[in-house]
């Protein structure tokens, strides 16, 4: 009988041959991608609406708040990449590497999503230091969950396209969380109103609100937890004799993660977006609520946009990976998303798109489901592509790097996402936007240089980012050619 590489991956994957060679069950998929749901409900609201909620509910400059959500960036930014490390080299027959960090974060990362939206009645500045403080702490504590998280999908498969069809059910449970929350926050939180046509500037329903999500939060995360525990034994495993996490060998998986010139490449690109992300989040209520007036209740229906884009995606990227690889679709993506989300504010600069219009808002959803899409593609490329490339480290260097894979790669978009933060306050400040501003009363000169920004400037980033994805080297065929190696090593090594 032959054995092709596909077949060979059952002695490299580091658990019984059957098990890896077999599809995934359906419910391990669905508990590890509800995962993300979590995140995306805590991460993502905060990126969202954090801004808004500081500057325009409570009346703190947007500058300070922006360096506060920048400054909170940077310090989990730093810590991300050693808990990576320190999982990737976690011992425990019980736990595995990344079960027993899953576990021990859903209760503090809940608590500290409730002090975001509720804090007490202090100062401007003292507001401004309790975002940056809670908002810190959630992010120190999401580290705990988020990138042990992200390190199990790189290794619950080791095949090229059941990954991706793993990072498909991670990044459409991305969309669950973030449109299930923002539906949830604006059919029963922030409705229009006769006082707010924007139910989002109700200083109110916030305090629920962060309640409703925290409890939320808890459950969601101890199930994917839980629910993931059948694997701990078909996972790999630390490789016998290698060191306890150090600072000293932290410092090395660093070094032989920054080796591999495929992942400096993905490093760079997620750099890029994500600093045209971090502006265009921290831009995007701005520019619905005020430049487009469109009310909080008709807000929702972008979900119907973002459902399409992330469904598509979840159908047909491993398609899409078999059978155009992941590099083309990198590249085609980032290049989507860098310039479909900007056509609609150069549009209604040029006076083609006005508020109020018939069609402005089916318009505005087409063009979002498209964009949604296109991320989401990208999303699933590169999760995906990371698992490829700590074959290609273990090959080198004899260590699966999963956690330090994913979290440099964090590392790297979440200081770019730092900047794009206090880019995003900067700009409100810059064009002078009015502090609790209403709806139609904003003057036409700040609008269009807020649509400036969101439009044309944000999509420089974006294409930077499609340039690096060019550079990645991994494809279907030399990741054939790495796992058939890593089994032939694998093989003699047990037979000796």
């Amino acid at each position: 009988m032959t054995v092709t590489p596909l077949d060979m991956t059952a002695a490299a994957a580091g658990g019984p041959a059957r098990a890896t060679v077999e599809r995934l069950p359906l419910k391990t998929k669905l508990a590890f991608g509800v995962g993300s749901a979590a995140e995306m409900i805590a991460l993502y609201t905060v990126v969202t609406y954090a801004m808004l909620f500081y500057n325009q509910v409570l009346g703190v400059n947007p500058v300070w708040v922006g360096l506060a959500l920048s400054v909170s960036l940077v310090f989990d930014a730093i810590t991300e990449p050693l808990v990576g490390a320190w999982s990737d080299r976690t011992f425990s027959k019980k736990w595995g590497r990344r079960h027993g960090w899953m576990l021990v974060a859903p209760i503090p990362i809940a608590a500290s999503f409730y002090c975001i939206f509720n804090p007490p009645h202090l100062s401007p500045l003292g507001l401004t230091i309790w975002c940056g403080v809670s908002v810190g702490v959630l992010r120190q504590v999401m580290t705990l969950f988020h990138t042990p998280h992200l390190a199990l999908g790189g290794e619950l498969s080791p095949h090229y396209t059941e990954r991706s069809k793993v990072m498909a059910y991670n990044t459409f449970f991305q969309w669950v969380g973030g449109s299930a929350t923002a539906w949830i926050a604006l059919t029963f939180f922030f409705p229009k109103t006769a006082q707010y046509h924007n139910g989002l500037l109700n200083p109110e329903p916030w305090a629920g609100f962060a309640l409703t999500g925290a409890i939320a939060i808890i459950m969601i995360l101890f199930t994917s937890a839980i629910f993931t525990m059948d694997r701990i034994p078909l996972l790999p495993k630390t490789a016998p004799g290698t060191p306890t996490f150090t600072l000293a060998e932290f410092f090395r998986d660093i070094v032989k993660a920054l080796g591999n010139r495929s992942y400096v490449w993905l490093l760079a690109g997620y750099f890029f977006l994500s600093m045209m992300v971090g502006l265009r989040e921290g831009l995007r209520l701005y520019v619905a609520s005020f430049y487009w007036q469109i009310s909080s209740s008709d807000l929702r229906y972008f979900i119907i946009g973002s459902f399409v884009g992330y469904a598509l995606s979840f159908v047909f990227a491993a398609r899409v990976h078999a059978r155009f690889d992941k590099k083309a679709t990198m590249i085609v993506s980032a290049l989507a998303y860098a310039i479909l989300p900007a056509i609609t504010p150069i549009l209604g600069q040029l006076g083609i798109l006005k508020p109020g219009m018939p069609m402005l808002l089916p318009i505005l959803i087409a063009f979002g489901a498209v964009s949604y899409m296109s991320v989401a593609f990208l999303t699933i490329s590169i999760t995906s592509a990371l698992a490829d490339v700590a074959d290609e480290n273990e090959l080198k260097h004899g260590i699966r790097q999963e956690g330090i894979l994913y979290s440099t790669r964090a590392f790297a978009g979440k200081l770019d996402q730092a900047v794009g933060s206090a880019l995003a306050g900067a700009v409100v400040s810059f064009i002078a936007f009015p502090q609790k501003a209403r709806p139609g009363h904003v003057p036409d000169e700040v609008l269009f240089n807020l649509a400036l920004w969101d439009g044309a400037i944000s999509i420089v980033p974006g294409v930077l980012a499609a340039v690096c994805y060019g550079r990645y080297r991994i494809n279907h065929a030399s990741y054939a050619l790495t796992r058939a190696a890593l089994a032939e090593r694998r093989a003699l090594a047990a037979a000796q």
